[in-house]
């Protein structure tokens, strides 16, 4: 007898899951892949190295599989491990970059991919989106954090909140602070 795993809960799926059932696991993947890629990639600002944030969430996730709370949205408990994953890349790419200060001039490569030619529209779009995306990521985690969550990953307040651990009234200060030095850094003056 097969089972439709994608009638069953996430914390159904998680017992599976514990149980050494692979492909409930690859259902939990499925359902917030996306989410939590918007999630990170909202917090880095960089798609390329969110995907492999995202797969360090999942991994991470897996192993901390036995601390899940069945009762409470696996996807806010997907999301404190992807946040937590963000604030360590910061960290070790904070670090990185004081090391390549410390490197001789020679040893940085210069070369620059080659991207294909874009139509103005499209590559004006994307430079938008990119312009947008590095200042959300250059915002203090305190108000990047709970913006994309509620901007980007559409959460409630009261998600946000239980999400990194704070009350709805500091969410809501932090948004505003946060579309605040957006419009700033946007649109200086």
């Amino acid at each position: 007898m097969s089972l439709n795993l994608s009638a069953l809960s996430d914390g159904e799926l998680a017992i599976l899951s514990l149980d050494g059932r692979d492909a409930a696991y690859a259902e939990i993947m499925r359902r917030h892949r996306d989410a939590i890629f918007r999630i990170v990639a909202g917090n880095i600002g960089d798609p390329e190295e969110a995907l492999d944030l995202v797969q360090e969430t999942f991994v991470a996730a897996h192993r901390a599989l036995g601390r899940y709370d069945a009762l409470r949205p696996m996807r806010r408990w997907l999301a404190r491990i992807a946040l937590n994953k963000c604030r360590d890349w910061r960290r070790r790419r904070m670090v990185r970059r004081l090391f390549a200060f410390a490197l001789p001039l020679d040893s940085s490569s210069a070369e620059v991919p080659e991207d294909r030619a874009l139509p103005d529209a499209e590559a004006a779009d994307r430079a938008e989106v990119r312009r947008v995306a590095a200042a959300i990521a250059e915002l203090p985690a305190a108000l990047r954090e709970p913006l994309v969550l509620r901007a980007v990953e559409d959460m409630s307040q009261a998600e946000t909140a239980a999400i990194l651990g704070i009350t709805e009234k500091a969410v809501e200060t932090r948004l505003r602070r946060a579309r605040a030095k957006l419009s700033e850094r946007l649109n200086p003056s």
